[in-house]
């Protein structure tokens, strides 16, 4: 069965109460591989659980594939997504707004229209975090250019990648994702910084790496170090 065929059938069979069901992940944008499992949201009503709970976030088996369930009621999903929200990953909201419908129509509907204005206006960022982030990214910056271990070199070489990634997101007033996601989110943004940041970090070139992250903290306001109060 496609995913979407798994989906439903596994919602139908485990979760008939469920009033809204959207199919996310790479199962719904095509970039499914041989490993991937089914990422799936299901909002539904207090019935929708047989034990009481409000939330069930589990992986489960079904048809050999690996089910990846976010399942809440209305108001367990509002508190879920003001959590994400507040680290400037709205997880659940695009599993909602770009994942396939499987079942929900006009609710599902109404819920994407609620939550629409939320994602579109884009992370709401303070000016101590982007100093903050700007400090640990001057930090990381100098301990890449004095670290002279390769293991280390590596290491903190990949922690600034992310920091200065997401630095320059939230910056621009994008929002932040982890992993393979964030690297889309900076692509995404401006394939061509992404590309020059990448560049020399996948060359391992540290020091040209360090002179990238340096050009791209200059057009944030630079570096932060003696002074800061965190």
């Amino acid at each position: 069965m496609e995913p979407a065929e798994v989906a439903a059938a596994f919602v139908a069979e485990c979760f008939p109460r469920a009033e809204i069901a959207v199919l996310a992940g790479s199962s719904a944008t095509g970039r499914r591989t041989a490993t991937s499992d089914i990422d799936l949201l299901l909002i539904g009503p207090e019935a929708m659980f047989d034990d009481g709970r409000t939330s069930l976030a589990a992986s489960m088996a079904y048809e050999r594939e690996v089910i990846e369930l976010f399942s809440y009621t209305e108001a367990d999903f509002a508190r879920w997504v003001r959590s994400d929200l507040s680290g400037h990953r709205p997880v659940l909201l695009s599993m909602l707004q770009e994942g396939l419908p499987v079942r929900g129509g006009t609710q599902l509907a109404a819920l994407r229209d609620h939550w629409r204005p939320i994602i579109e206006a884009g992370p709401q960022v303070s000016e101590h975090e982007l100093a903050t982030r700007r400090y640990e990214v001057t930090d990381l910056l100098d301990d890449l250019r004095d670290a002279s271990d390769v293991l280390e070199q590596r290491v903190t070489a990949g922690l600034l990648f992310d920091k200065t990634a997401e630095l320059i997101l939230l910056t621009n007033g994008r929002w932040l994702a982890t992993g393979k996601h964030l690297v889309r989110a900076l692509r995404a943004w401006d394939p061509e910084r992404a590309a020059a940041l990448a560049a020399p970090f996948l060359g391992l070139e540290f020091l040209t790496f360090a002179d990238q992250v340096e050009a791209e903290l200059r057009l944030v306001g630079g570096r932060l170090q003696a002074g800061f109060i965190r």
